[in-house]
């Protein structure tokens, strides 16, 4: 399975968050041939305005409709916020709407957080109305994920650790039909 790509997103812009540690992690599964790229531009997209969504919209929204539409596929992992998506991270997807980069696009989604669960099935509304092709058995809560890995982002449930791994091959399989 060579020349094949995947985008990763963290929903969070915390430096070491768990969510980050979860997509290094992943990224660590890949076998040889496939580029894994974490995006780290999350911080720099501005807020979404219509106005600015047409022909010319801000560098860093090209930058990222690019990506995300170059990529075979795209795995999102991100926490909640006050009982939702995080801001920042919904803002990126706004900017993808018009773009359709991510339509018909292999996701995956890892939720990791102390709950979860309201992101989680926001998060999943969100990609169906952006025509993302959420892979099947692509999705992944981990609740109280901070008891789940050490401070260098090792994962140390098994139980978690062979999701992420289920996870991963479910995005392999998708990419290699």
């Amino acid at each position: 399975m060579l020349n094949k790509s995947i985008f990763a997103i963290s929903g969070s812009l915390r430096a070491g968050s768990s969510n980050h540690k979860i997509l290094t992690y992943i990224g660590g599964l890949m076998p040889a041939g496939i580029s894994y790229h974490i995006y780290d531009e999350l911080a720099t997209i501005p807020p979404f305005d219509p106005g600015l969504d047409n022909d010319t919209p801000p560098e860093a929204i090209i930058r990222l409709r690019e990506a995300i539409a170059k990529a075979d596929a795209v795995i999102i992992c991100t926490p909640e916020y006050a009982y939702g998506i995080p801001g920042q991270l919904k803002n990126a997807l706004d900017w993808t709407v018009s773009s359709g980069s991510f339509s018909g696009k292999p996701t995956a989604l890892v939720t990791a957080s102390t709950g979860g669960e309201n992101a989680h099935a926001a998060l999943l509304k969100v990609l169906g109305a952006i025509d993302c092709d959420v892979i099947e058995g692509g999705t992944l809560l981990i609740s109280y994920i901070r008891s789940k890995m050490d401070s260098e982002g090792n994962i140390t449930d098994l139980q978690t650790a062979t999701a992420l791994r289920s996870l991963a091959d479910k995005v392999l399989k998708a990419i290699a039909q």
